[in-house]
């Protein structure tokens, strides 16, 4: 009882207070109706666990509105950054795509005077004549000018994968030529940053025809350039609208470059390990000094470096000499050290400013250049024989005789012949009896011996000749020869006869695809001992690690590829240490060969890229390439080609499959133009993402464009199938079994095609004959086999400079071919 005076309280219910579920009346109820109700009340699940604040709508829009600002910001700054004090001279590539149009002209009108810009530094790229620095004060910017030829297309795509803006010079009525629309489609492949369009000539025509004649350029550019503007560039004042233009116009961003660190050598010299004669000249291996602007991301003394064309390398340190384009000369920027690294004063002698060093690489800590894994041949599951086994094995070898044997013998037939002439072969076929020539027997023994390389036995132009002629150990084709085996003025019959050749195999595997014959002169359980047959292609379990080849022994792989590049790529976007972008800095590359500064003084610009972990190492990668338009040859499996892989450049001989989501991707034979394919290769390991070329080195020395793409994984657990047809027809139908022929040609093989065939058979709408569905007579009866497929260890990263691309004229095409 409460005491007197004192008022009693009423009992107020807690959170626990069990209440009842209301009526569901179908009406909403609102948030502030909801709050009401609660009237500041937490349930108990809230109050269990985590604390979590819940945004209201208001608190929602106010955080989008300043992730926007911050993005806004993030742009606007790296924008102003290019080409300030603080960030790398704005690099522009200036590229005619026209025979006609002069490149050197527009460079000209940019150096002049009346453009309002000051030439600090001409000839400022090392080994490149037309290229100079340009300080522009009023603008507060500053720019780097290169003019690079298109004759040389490893050069073009290796600049254009830097530059910042690319200025492409048209022709006043046409445009661009095809040369200059082939070049359009690898640099559009490989990404294309900010460019800008210009042509000259418009002011020389008569007023009334400068707009029609301007009309007409903006309707040629229209189908590259949907919303490019076109830049009139006859005096100094339209030479400074271009340069505010690409002062400010909006950055487009790489994939594959935003995500390392990259330089484009302004300065290079070379210094010999060894002292050499002064008349013979530098030889071997020696120190590289490479100076230029880092871009990108910070670079590391303890990461390799990949110079294109070349190969990678290894870092000694890194140096900061006096920025030689300073936009402020009153003004030098301080350089402070990354963590760790030490700070020295170089005498540079009376007249040079000194250096100071950076960093320098601890040996201890620097990644190696291993690309392969060390192959033990003792590694797995093997015994020793023994001395006595040795001995009877080599007295074995010895009193090994060889005798004739007719065709279809078996060996286990051939070990009861006591003499070569005593006719003891009466379970023989009669057919294969009276064939014992020499020729037969050598064929049979060369399609047994060459089952690796998988060469066919059957004459050339047929369907099974077509077939196996893309075995695994197939010796490539394709002729390396050089500039001055060029047929322009004779045709090369060889080359005609090939290409011919090649054309009717594909529409042979366009018409009948995968189907081959069964050999005469082989047993099939022989000559398809590698194939096994799946009732199901989609559910059928195939191990991924059974009967891998040697090659695999000697690259690497990754637990979770996906996982490893997420963490890669985050952890190089949040590096702080080593050289800024912007920084100005010498690289000393050590254990570089001489071709590489003999490539620098012939004029052809040196771009050098930092790798990230694991890039040096080889693996199985796989890209997704779309055939490119313009080609129209067949592109065979296995066959070799040049790749464009981000950075890198190289030769591979790859295979093609089906890009699908399952655990098994059919094999194709033939590059398809009419669906996107995955080209399975050795090659070194790449993070995604990167743009990849494909060109198809002709006999003359040109380089073809064929496929474009992205680079998709890196995978050596993929599975590629091969599938084989054989072929039948029923000779007689019985209810629920029939006898089909034309399949196997020799005795002994119904063991085979039982096993085969319990496997799934069926004909060629697809449909398998079971109790409510039968064959017909005039159905034909298909067995599939498979077998899994690898690429060939061809890479080689050494591909030689093509040279002018000239189109092909008088391309056969496949719907003029007969079969016949």
């Amino acid at each position: 009882m409460a005491a007197d005076g004192e008022k009693q309280q009423g009992h107020r219910p807690g959170i626990y207070k069990q209440k009842n579920k209301g009526h569901k009346h179908g009406k909403h109820r609102t948030k502030g109706e909801i709050e009401r109700e609660n009237k500041g009340r937490v349930s108990v699940t809230v109050l269990t666990k985590k604390q979590r604040k819940e945004q209201k709508k208001m608190d929602r829009r106010h955080k989008a509105n300043q992730l926007r600002k911050n993005k806004k910001d993030l742009v606007l700054t790296e924008k102003r950054r290019l080409g300030s004090r603080d960030g790398p001279p704005h690099l522009v590539v200036v590229v005619s795509l026209h025979a006609q149009a002069d490149s050197g002209a527009i460079t000209k009108l940019l150096r002049g005077e009346g453009a309002g810009g000051i030439v600090h530094h001409d000839r400022c790229i090392s080994g490149v004549s037309d290229s100079f620095g340009l300080i522009l004060p009023r603008f507060k910017q500053r720019f780097t000018f290169l003019s690079q030829s298109t004759a040389d297309m490893h050069s073009l795509l290796d600049v254009t994968k830097i530059a910042d803006s690319l200025v492409f010079v048209l022709d006043s009525t046409e445009g661009w030529d095809t040369y200059g629309d082939y070049c359009l489609s690898c640099l559009f492949a490989q990404g294309l940053p900010s460019y800008a369009l210009v042509c000259q000539g418009v002011s020389e025509l008569p007023v009334k025809k400068r707009v029609e004649s301007r009309r007409a350029l903006s309707k040629i550019t229209e189908a590259r350039f949907p919303d490019a503007r076109l830049f009139p560039l006859d005096s100094e004042q339209d030479a400074t609208l271009l340069l505010r233009h690409l002062g400010t116009q909006r950055q487009r961003k790489l994939g594959f470059r935003s995500k390392r660190s990259h330089l484009l050598a302004q300065h290079v010299t070379f210094t010999p390990n060894n002292p050499v004669d002064s008349t013979s000249g530098p030889t071997g291996l020696g120190t590289l000094c490479v100076s230029g602007y880092v871009r990108g991301r910070p670079l590391r003394v303890d990461r390799l470096v990949h110079i294109s064309g070349h190969g990678d390398f290894q870092l000694s340190q890194i140096d900061a000499p006096v920025d030689p384009l300073p936009l402020n000369l009153t003004v030098s920027r301080p350089l402070k050290p990354s963590k760790g690294g030490d700070v020295d004063m170089l005498d540079g002698g009376e007249n040079e400013a000194p250096v100071r060093v950076l960093m320098k690489a601890d040996p201890s800590n620097r990644e190696s250049l291993q690309a392969e894994a060390e192959v033990d041949p003792m590694d797995g599951e093997q015994t020793w024989p023994t001395e006595s086994e040795l001995l009877e094995a080599e007295e074995a070898r010895k009193k090994k005789r060889v005798m004739k044997v007719p065709k279809g013998t078996s060996d286990y037939q051939a070990t009861w012949i006591v003499d070569e002439g005593e006719e003891e072969n009466g379970d023989i076929d009669e057919e294969s009896s009276d064939d014992d020539d020499d020729d037969d027997d050598d064929i049979m023994d060369e399609a047994m011996d060459k089952e690796d390389g998988e060469t066919d036995s059957q004459d050339p132009g047929s369907c099974c000749d077509s077939e196996e002629e893309e075995e695994e150990e197939e010796v490539c084709s394709t002729e390396r020869a050089g500039a001055d085996q060029r047929y322009d003025e004779h045709m090369d019959e060889a080359a005609e006869e090939e290409g011919l050749k090649r054309y009717r195999e594909a529409r042979a595997n366009e018409m009948f695809p995968d189907e081959v014959d069964t050999p005469l002169d082989a047993p099939a359980r022989i000559r398809f001992q590698r194939y096994r047959g799946l009732k199901s292609f989609r559910s059928s379990p195939w191990d991924p690690m059974e009967n891998l080849p040697l090659d695999y022994s000697r690259i690497f792989q990754f637990q979770s590829f996906e996982r490893t590049r997420r963490r890669i790529l985050a952890e190089a976007a949040a590096e702080e240490d080593g050289a800024m972008d912007g920084w100005y800095v010498t690289l000393h590359i050590i254990d570089v060969p001489f071709s590489v500064m003999e490539s620098v003084q012939s004029g052809k610009p040196l771009v050098l890229v930092s790798l990230l972990p694991h890039e040096q190492k080889m693996s199985v990668m796989h890209v997704l390439v779309r055939r490119h338009p313009s080609n129209t040859e067949p592109i065979k499996s296995k066959e070799e080609l040049v790749f464009h892989c981000g950075f890198r450049r190289f030769r591979a001989s790859p295979i093609f499959s089906q890009h699908t989501s399952a655990d098994k991707h059919k094999m194709e034979r033939f590059l398809r133009p009419d669906a996107p394919t995955v080209v399975s290769l050795y090659a070194p390991i790449t993070f995604p993402p990167a743009g990849v070329l494909l060109f198809k080195q002709r006999n003359d020395g040109i380089q073809d464009l064929v496929a474009t793409g992205t680079l998709l994984s890196c995978d050596p657990q993929r599975v590629v199938l091969k599938r084989i047809v054989l072929s039948g027809h029923p000779f007689k139908i019985n209810r629920r079994s029939a006898v089909v022929r034309y399949m196997f040609f020799n005795r002994g093989e119904r063991t085979f095609s039982y096993y085969y065939y319990s496997s799934g058979a069926a004909n060629k709408m697809g449909i398998k004959p079971c109790v409510c569905v039968s064959l017909r007579s005039q159905d034909t009866v298909l067995m599939n086999l498979y077998k899994r497929v690898y690429p060939r260890w061809t890479y080689d990263p050494y591909v030689p400079a093509p040279l002018t691309w000239v189109k092909k004229e008088g391309t056969v095409e496949m719907e003029d071919l007969d079969m016949e």
